[in-house]
């Protein structure tokens, strides 16, 4: 029996991600791959909570470029990735795995409202928790739900899927053939050097509660399994060297 590097994640992935080649709604042929990666990770013992994007279905950075009240795109926004949410839910039951969607916005048929011992509670379990509608708050990213989360339920890593690219690189490869691909990255490297991976509040959170971040692409199977395994996979960003 193989025996996982860390015990407690958090998944995160971003509402593209779930998008396939179309880019908006869900795919679901995507959704059911991912749940069946989740599944493998669940399958060794290891707890499993997931966040999820909702930038398949809406952008609220460009709701507010539209002329919409920041807050209201956000809460659309944040309403996007409980639908996401409930479809991650769904296939994630139909693998066998026992699933629980926390919601920051309270709307109790849909989904449990986030209570922070409940969550690790179903984790113990080995149930999956995916945390829904973001931190509950306009201006916060998905990115930074997770870094949140992840410090609240006192996760080991932050497994995050890229859907076009399989790590971290200087430059966006696909429009700069010179750009150079990051095995390892600081977190002050990420802000200093602007990279692309989450945002300056995740980032600047993941750094002061000493969070690894996992960086990899949603594209190839089993790369969750790999990510958890702690096999040599994409990117991995910590606070020290």
């Amino acid at each position: 029996m193989s025996v996982a590097k860390y015990k407690r994640v958090v998944i995160k992935l971003s509402g593209e991600a779930l998008a396939g080649e179309a880019g908006f709604g869900l795919s679901p042929a995507i959704i059911k791959t991912v749940a069946k990666q989740v599944k493998e990770v669940v399958d060794l013992g290891v707890e499993v909570a997931v966040v999820v994007g909702g930038g398949n279905i809406w952008r609220g950075k460009v709701g507010s470029e539209m002329g919409m009240e920041r807050a209201s795109a956000d809460y659309m926004g944040m309403l996007a990735t409980v639908m996401n949410s409930l479809a991650m839910q769904d296939a994630l039951e139909k693998q066998g795995i026992e699933t629980r969607v926390q919601s920051s916005i309270v709307m109790t048929q849909v989904a449990e409202p986030y209570i922070r011992r409940k969550a690790v509670r179903h984790l113990e379990k080995k149930r999956v928790v995916i945390f829904a509608a973001g931190t509950g708050n306009p201006y916060f990213s998905t990115d930074t739900t997770a870094a949140l989360r992840a410090a609240e339920i006192n996760a080991d890593a932050i497994i995050m899927k890229k859907n076009n690219v399989d790590g971290v690189y200087s430059a966006d490869p696909k429009i700069d053939p010179t750009a150079v691909k990051y095995d390892t990255l600081t977190y002050l490297d990420v802000i200093q050097q602007g990279l692309q991976v989450m945002d300056s509040t995740a980032s600047t959170l993941c750094m002061d509660n000493d969070i690894p971040l996992v960086v990899f692409s949603i594209t190839e199977e089993g790369n969750i399994k790999r990510a958890v395994m702690g096999e040599k996979i994409g990117t991995v960003v910590r606070r020290d060297a």
